[in-house]
């Protein structure tokens, strides 16, 4: 059985960018709330072990970035017990929105509450312990459906070629989390990337985060830039940015939401661009006022 590993907590001074302002509307499309044992357990089955990362904190980095609206992703290692990120929503319920993940067959009653709260997407995730796979991918594309919710895929873009044509007959718009997590060493003419940026061009939506994930360099991750832009090339109107506070699973130096931010000036030079990015496709696909 693989080590199951403690990784740090984010930085505790997190920043705004320097290089550009964020505008009043803006989205933090990915992050996460994470409780500690026994209130709220870890599954067995995780790829790692985090420290507490407290809504509290949450909203106090949303805050010091400059950040307007937030959504919080169900973290794996919690599992299918969203507990801590309902309760997230249900006390900022103009703020912010969830995307959770749920095991199949949830009674009526459940999925009714987890509308009510803000839920507006499920995730399916490969990737990490404690995530649902894509078993079950058109049962939850129905389930989506009837909900009025998208679906969001955490997987490795290079595993894509043959998942493309099951994506493609989804019947819920579908997101997939930093753009396509897959290695920079890779290329953009690797096959798994070709179809990503040919999803995303077909109607697909795609998360401009998580460079540290991908690249093999230090800060400002250039090699991540040529990746940013043919998906933002792709589909500007589709394009959302997120933290991915508090940076689970991630053993290198921990980055500043600030300098992720300041990313987006390499990956969308265009101010008008980003504004799309930041503010408006994000308000459209969560629900956000002014959408």
């Amino acid at each position: 059985m693989p080590e199951i590993r403690d990784c740090p907590g984010p930085d505790p001074h997190p920043r705004g960018p320097s290089r550009f302002t964020v505008p009043h509307g803006a989205v933090d499309a990915h992050a996460h709330v994470i409780g500690l044992p026994p209130e709220h357990p870890f599954v067995p089955a995780r790829s790692y072990t985090p420290p507490a990362a407290t809504p509290e904190a949450y909203l106090a980095m949303l805050d010091a970035t400059g950040m307007t609206y937030g959504v919080l992703v169900q973290v794996s290692v919690h599992g299918t017990d969203n507990r801590l990120m309902v309760e997230t929503l249900r006390a900022n319920r103009v703020r912010l929105r969830g995307i959770a993940v749920i095991p199949p067959g949830l009674p009526e009653r459940d999925l009714a509450a987890l509308q009510e709260a803000g839920v507006v997407g499920l995730r399916l995730n490969v990737l990490y312990g404690g995530g649902i796979g894509f078993e079950a991918l058109e049962t939850y594309g129905a389930l989506a459906r009837e909900m009025g919710w998208h679906l969001q895929f955490l997987v490795d873009a290079r595993h894509l070629p043959p998942l493309a044509p099951r994506f493609a007959r989804l019947p819920v718009p579908f997101v997939v989390d930093h753009m396509g997590h897959m290695p920079t060493r890779a290329g953009v003419g690797d096959a798994g990337f070709r179809t990503l940026v040919a999803l995303v061009r077909d109607g697909a939506w795609v998360k401009l985060s998580g460079a540290y994930r991908l690249t093999g360099e230090d800060l400002p991750y250039r090699d991540t830039i040529p990746f940013a832009r043919a998906l933002h090339d792709a589909a500007p109107e589709r394009c959302v940015w997120g933290s991915d506070w508090p940076h689970v699973a991630q053993w290198q130096p921990m980055p500043n939401p600030g300098d992720l931010l300041d990313l987006l000036t390499d990956w969308v030079p265009d101010e008008a661009a980003r504004h799309r990015v930041l503010v408006d496709n994000p308000a459209r696909l969560y629900g956000f006022p002014g959408a």
